[in-house]
């Protein structure tokens, strides 16, 4: 109750228990001090009306003393008015009767007075506290207010500064974000977007990206959206309508609740390095093909000359071994290293280019070769051809009997598997060779490196993609822990390119 009175400055700044010892005492000096004062006015006001300055120390008391100070100098100076001022004088008995009622009236207006003193004491306290919350609120709102605001321009001045650092990078930057209208759009472009592209940030920024860079995606852009992180290649417009190849990197922006609010693409132009990868491969190619011709020329010399001079020294021999000598058992042993040589030789030179495969086609071809690999390896190979296939494109066939080459030969080397399922199917405008094992299949890292072109799988299946992506074919290859798929898909030529490639193989030299 005391403790939220409003105190003169004095006393509001005692601690509580020396503030209320103070209280009590000004209330009992003002208590003494009025029947002092009274006494010394008695030769003004005589005897009558002892309450004068009695009613000033009660109002001094109840503003400023509180309740408890308040009522001990009403009871001070009720007893001292009875004592001293009331007949008979300087006596506590029950003689002055008739002046009782003035002194209930002191009470009860003394009452009065300290209860509207209290009640208005109150409010004045209710009214300070209020003030003083107030002013902490204010405080600490201005205090919150100049943490915000220099947090606001620190964060400010490391956005320019990060800003600064976009737009000294060589690569194109810019950020996307959702909006409810527009969709997608554009809401930073830095200098390298400027240079690489043509428009100005003050040009592309509210625009959607996929429109102005007129972009096409590898994957729909949606799966692309569902990434945190997504790199890849994509194709874009410039202003001056060239189209160019980038490698784009996206990184997703969300809000503070996790939510996707845009996306931050970084893309740099690889146009250069694809021309250059492109000629790569059209070389690599056109070398393939120049190993053909010469493998080609290989096996004819092989069979058209050293065959022959072994055949003719065949015969020599087989006319000295009727002849009677003592040489009989060498001679007829050098018969049977000549046969031997000849075998080999006529081996060699089918692995080399088998002539099947410029007289009868891929399906001869494909029959020789699974049925001599079978015999040799002791794998069995189902075969399944079309009976439509016919002839296909000179390169076509060299291609899908290089792949089943390699292939039957790493189901041999790696697989482990008893068995091999070779398809071929003639699609819509386009040949596919399937080659399917059922072995122990291929650890992930090795499937990844493949994928990836990496050099440490061996240059079989790199030479195999490159002959595919030359003729504008795919290679896909799929491996779990029950066996491996190889799918080779190659589109088919016209038939009047297949008969100018006919007259043409037959005109190379031998």
């Amino acid at each position: 109750m005391t403790a939220t009175s409003p105190k003169p400055a004095l006393l509001s700044s005692l601690s509580p228990g020396v503030s209320t010892v103070v209280r009590y005492i000004l209330g009992i000096l003002a208590g003494v001090g009025a029947l002092l004062l009274r006494d010394f006015l008695s030769p003004f006001f005589g005897q009558h009306n002892p309450y004068h300055t009695a009613w000033l120390a009660v109002v001094f008391s109840a503003w400023y003393c509180g309740l408890g100070p308040s009522i001990v100098t009403v009871i001070i100076g009720a007893t001292g008015i009875w004592y001293w001022f009331l007949p008979p004088i300087h006596q506590l008995n029950g003689k002055a009767v008739p002046e009782i009622s003035g002194l209930l009236g002191f009470l009860v207006f003394s009452a009065i007075i300290i209860a509207l003193g209290e009640s208005t004491r109150r409010s004045i306290a209710k009214r300070e506290h209020a003030e003083q919350d107030l002013r902490r609120a204010h405080e600490e709102l201005e205090q919150r207010v100049r943490e915000r605001t220099a947090a606001l321009q620190k964060r400010t001045a490391e956005v320019i500064e990060k800003a600064t650092l976009l737009d000294l990078a060589n690569d194109a930057i810019f950020i996307k974000t959702k909006t409810k209208t527009a969709g997608d759009a554009i809401s930073y472009w830095n200098k390298g977007a400027e240079r690489l592209y043509g428009w100005t940030a003050s040009e592309a920024v509210g625009r959607n990206p996929a429109e102005l860079l007129r972009t096409s995606y590898p994957i729909p852009l949606a799966q692309i959206e569902q990434h945190e992180v997504w790199e890849g290649e994509l194709s874009h417009s410039t202003r001056d309508g060239r189209r160019i190849i980038i490698a784009s990197r996206w990184t997703t922006l969300r809000n503070e609740s996790g939510a996707p609010v845009g996306w931050m693409e970084i893309n740099t132009d690889i146009t250069d390095r694809k021309r250059a990868e492109n000629a790569a491969r059209s070389l690599s190619g056109r070398i393939l093909s120049l190993q053909d011709d010469e493998r080609r020329r290989i096996a004819r010399g092989l069979h058209d000359s050293l065959g022959q001079y072994l055949a003719a020294l065949k015969m020599q021999l087989g006319l000295m071994s009727m002849s009677n000598g003592d040489h009989s058992t060498l001679i007829s042993e050098a018969s049977d290293i000549v046969d031997r040589c000849i075998t080999e030789t006529r081996t060699v030179s089918h692995l080399l280019h088998p002539p099947l495969l410029d007289e009868a086609g891929f399906g001869s071809a494909a029959r020789w070769f699974v049925e001599g690999f079978a015999e040799r390896s002791g794998i069995a190979v189902d075969l399944s051809l079309p009976p439509d296939l016919g002839r296909l494109q000179s390169d076509v066939e060299i291609t899908l009997f290089r792949a089943l080459q390699e292939a039957l030969t790493n189901v041999h080397r790696h697989s482990a598997s008893a068995k091999a399922d070779i398809r071929v199917a003639l699609e819509r405008n386009q040949v596919r060779l399937e080659v399917q094992d059922y072995g122990t299949g291929m650890a992930p890292e090795t499937l990844r490196q493949l994928h990836e072109g990496a050099g440490k799988t061996g240059v079989g299946v790199a030479g195999m993609r490159e002959r595919v992506r030359e003729l504008g074919g795919y290679i896909t290859i799929q491996s779990d822990p029950h066996g491996t798929l190889l799918t080779v898909v190659l589109p088919i030529a016209h038939s009047g390119q297949l008969s100018e490639q006919s007259e043409r193989r037959s005109k190379i030299p031998a």
